[in-house]
């Protein structure tokens, strides 16, 4: 039997649904509704005469940025607030003036003339089942339980954008929705996703998969399983339905079946769904340029699925791996907010938000293309005991572009701490009703479920004073933003240095936690001769240095100055560290490359019974990430090991030490929280007292470089928190 599903990607509602239902998400059912909404020939109730942004949208772009993005780290930054209020970060100018945005947006707020930023929207509501219920159907939750799906639940505005103003090209996927369900920690699936009560035909499309994997393709857009005979046998079991149908009254729905059907057939016969699924046909620069991350690459697909037809494209924002069990997933930052958003959030969104703008400038699409980003709330004004902001549905930001707004204008304000709305207050029957206004659809308008019963678009209002159809701010400036501050985000790399190349690659041991890299103790200068760590010849070399110190010169960790060819006392010890970053739930496999200086195994053997060498995974015990202070989670204890040179001049190679470690929470469903923060450590302490063997005042190890992999935990399917 066909089937829309794909290896890895696959629908969310499993293989078992018929053939004609999967291709399309339509159904006898379904479209015996009453007759579909059209725009009417004059402006519609309740838009101005003078509008002429009604049915300016062709295509609808939506990115859900799930998790509730912190209003302070993107659009409305309070470099005035107190630092526990304002963040670490600084605000810079965007492109037009008088208008600031997050540091860590630089790309983003290049771009300012052509977005409309809206500061005042608000829920208050923080709930993420309900509120974003609310954001994505525009009506308060009404349910029994909006952490469920239920037949009665308000239908998703993208389903009504489907039943009202199916694609002209591609009705079949009118409404498509990529990479993944909404789903909260294990498996709840929030309400606002689905068709609701006008049934299950009118949800969107989706396509579960990751296009930033090799492997990404969508099978089902295939006919490797239907030879042409067997397609025409179906063509000839339709027709015999048809036939039926002539034999009785044929009313509207039943040919508006008939077409859809039609245009099921066309959708395989073509090919115009699975080219625009073959996100393999873009060029390595676009794919760079939307960043090579599972966001960024569905953005990029978003783009093409307009390009083919669809009318609105729902990207949500992805789950990472290991993200299931934790403090702060998705934008849900309750712990170690600034990280998060520096590493990977704010990077990943900066790099495909402005590719996507910029792509559909390009191509003449941004005048046809409403693009929207929002979450489903902000996070609270004041930064919390872990380092993050927790829920806040008071006030939060969404930003708009496209066709039919007006770019280089901010729509509303929130109060001196970014907390509550002080001018403008927006709700999000506003936005639906906005994209309904632009799309053409009257949003005064109505539906009927399929009872009959008559139900309102929408409460809200369009946001007119977004609408236009020329830029309204045009006091254009340079943008002070550093893209190279935020660089893409690239989801391969858990360590931000592994080797020692470039300058000052290792910074004292309390240095600032930003940037991230190695930190250091005790640190020494080229020329300087104690137990301590350099970098010599591209390896971060630790043990004791001969030769003596000037009387004038200090140790970095002493106020007097080091005697010459002094030995470490018992417990002082040389670490090297660095911050993993984002850490989440799952395996951790630390790998360290070392050499060691002896000549032979003599010497090693007179070092390790001296000192202690081990690898360490630890939890930072500050907010301020020293390294300094560490809390132990676990560690192994390594041996020098001599290792013969292959041929005469050669060094020997490097040994290969690795440390591996769980972290999980072993209830069922609850999140593992590393605290502050997860580190990496190699250190060397000094397990004797008195003096040492003259063999042992020179160097003894030399690490080329440091790895960490990571498995994230996989999600628990029968399990619901």
């Amino acid at each position: 039997m066909f089937s829309i599903h794909d290896l890895p990607t696959r629908l969310c509602d499993g293989v078992n649904r018929r053939e004609l239902l999967r291709i399309g998400g339509l159904s006898a059912l379904g479209l015996t509704l009453p007759n579909l909404l059209h725009a009417r020939d004059t402006a519609p109730l309740g838009v101005p005469p003078t509008d002429k942004t009604f049915g300016k949208a062709k295509n609808v772009i939506f990115l859900y940025l799930a998790g509730g993005p912190p209003q302070h780290e993107t659009f409305d930054p309070k470099p005035n607030a107190p630092s526990d209020i304002r963040g670490p970060f600084n605000p810079i100018s965007t492109n037009v003036a008088g208008t600031q945005f997050c540091e860590l947006l630089p790309r983003t707020a290049a771009i300012a003339d052509k977005l409309a930023v809206v500061r005042s929207m608000a829920t208050d509501d923080n709930i993420h089942s309900s509120s974003s219920h609310w954001v994505l159907t525009g009506y308060k939750y009404q349910g029994p339980n909006a952490r469920t799906l239920q037949p009665t639940d308000w239908p998703y505005f993208g389903s009504l954008v489907k039943m009202l103003k199916p694609s002209d090209t591609l009705p079949p996927l009118s409404t498509v929705w990529v990479p993944d369900v909404m789903r909260l920690n294990e498996n709840v699936t929030p309400a606002g996703q689905t068709g609701g009560f006008l049934g299950s035909q009118w949800d969107p499309d989706r396509f579960v998969g990751d296009p930033s994997d090799p492997r990404y393709k969508v099978d089902g857009l295939q006919m490797v399983e239907l030879a042409p005979l067997r397609m025409d046998r179906r063509r000839r079991l339709l027709k015999q339905v048809d036939a039926h149908f002539d034999a009785t009254r044929r009313g509207g729905a039943v040919e508006l079946f008939g077409q859809y059907q039609q245009q099921a057939f066309d959708l395989l016969t073509s090919g115009k769904a699975r080219t625009a699924f073959d996100i393999g046909r873009e060029t390595d620069a676009v794919r760079e340029r939307y960043g090579r991350n599972r966001w960024g690459q569905c953005v990029l697909l978003a783009r093409r699925l307009i390009e083919a037809g669809s009318r609105l494209v729902h990207v949500q924002w992805p789950r990472e791996p290991g993200d299931n069990a934790v403090d702060n997933p998705l934008w849900d930052t309750h712990a170690q907010n600034a990280d998060r958003v520096e590493d990977v959030l704010c990077p990943t969104l900066d790099v495909g938000f402005t590719a996507l703008i910029e792509d559909l400038e390009q191509r003449g699409l941004l005048d046809e293309t409403l693009v929207v980003a929002i979450g489903e709330f902000g996070r609270t004004p004041k930064i919390n005991a872990k380092g993050g902001r927790d829920h806040w549905g008071s006030v939060f930001s969404c930003v708009l572009a496209g066709a039919g707004i007006s770019g280089g204008q901010v729509l509303g304000a929130s109060d001196k701490d970014g907390g509550y709305p002080a001018a403008d207050r927006v709700e999000p029957g506003d936005l639906t009703a906005t994209i309904f206004h632009l799309l053409g659809i009257p949003y005064m308008n109505g539906f009927h479920d399929r009872e009959g019963r008559e139900h309102r678009l929408t409460l809200g209002q369009p946001m007119f004073k977004l609408l236009g159809v020329e830029p309204t701010n045009l006091a254009l400036v340079k943008s002070t933003g550093d893209v190279t501050r935020v660089p893409p985000f690239d989801p391969t790399i858990t360590l931000s240095q592994t080797n020692f190349a470039g300058d000052n690659p290792l910074k004292p041991i309390d240095a600032p936690s930003r940037p991230k890299g190695w930190r250091a103790t005790p640190l020494l200068k080229d020329d300087e001769h104690a137990f301590g760590i350099k970098v010599i010849a591209g390896n971060a070399t630790m043990g004791i240095f001969k030769g003596g110190l000037d009387p004038s010169e200090k140790s970095e960790n002493s106020k007097n100055p080091s005697p010459k060819n002094a030995a470490p006392k018992k417990g002082e010890q040389v670490v090297i560290a660095q911050e993993v970053r984002s850490p989440f739930a799952g395996t951790y496999k630390l790998m360290a490359h070392i050499q060691s200086e002896a000549a032979s195994q003599v010497i090693n053997d007179s070092a390790n019974a001296h000192f202690t060498f081990k690898l360490q995974f630890f939890e930072y015990t500050s907010r301020d990430k020293k390294a300094s202070g560490r809390k132990e989670l676990a560690a192994t204890q390594f041996t020098l090991q001599h290792v013969a040179q292959a041929d005469q001049g050669e060094k020997p190679d490097y040994q290969k030490i690795e440390l591996a470690k769980q972290f999980v929470n072993p209830a069922a469903g609850a999140n593992f929280s590393f605290g502050n923060g997860l580190g990496v450590a190699i250190i060397i302490e000094r397990k004797t007292a008195g003096d040492l063997p003259a063999n042992l005042h020179s160097p003894w190890l030399h690490i080329k470089e440091v790895n960490v992999e990571f498995q994230g935990k996989q999600r628990n399917k029968d399990v619901k928190v």
